[in-house]
């Protein structure tokens, strides 16, 4: 079993994929990825192009993805490509802003539909997109790490 860490765009995340490839357990490979255009800024981020790379270095394993923000989109494409393959996945921040169209679309397609459909209600529920970003960024943490564990009140 392989598991791909696909960050954020921009350079900020790739901190993140070496935290999350350095804390996760698993009896598999990890992989996080690294965007080329973070060191050739001459580079074209294309998420169908990495996702199809991303597809063929599965070479038939079955996959886990760990992605955030246009990682979930790079993710999107893969399970297009190879959905017998994939095991789980983890999205941790949808880039609602940064989504042409025919990525909504096509996002609607992981199995995550009610979620996506909560996700573009939340400005009418008068929830900031940023607030359950930063929550659901909290939840992956302290999965990942127990002791930042914090209670919380209702």
């Amino acid at each position: 079993m392989i598991t791909f860490i696909l960050p954020g765009y921009s350079i900020h995340n790739k901190e993140w994929a070496q935290d999350v490839a350095r804390k996760i357990k698993s009896d598999g490979q990890i992989r996080p990825i690294f965007w080329d255009h973070w060191t050739d800024v001459s580079q074209k981020f294309d998420p169908k192009e990495k996702a199809d790379l991303i597809s063929r270095h599965s070479k038939g394993n079955t996959i886990n993805i760990i992605a955030k923000s246009l990682g979930c989109l790079v993710t999107a494409h893969i399970a297009e490509n190879i959905p017998g393959q994939i095991n789980k996945i983890i999205l941790c921040g949808i880039p609602v802003t940064d989504l042409k169209d025919g990525d909504v679309e096509l996002l609607s397609k992981i199995p995550a539909k009610e979620a996506l459909q909560f996700l573009r209600r939340l400005p009418d529920l008068g929830i900031r997109v940023k607030t359950a970003s930063d929550i659901a960024g909290q939840m992956v943490e302290e999965k990942i790490n127990k002791w930042k564990v914090v209670r919380r009140r209702t």
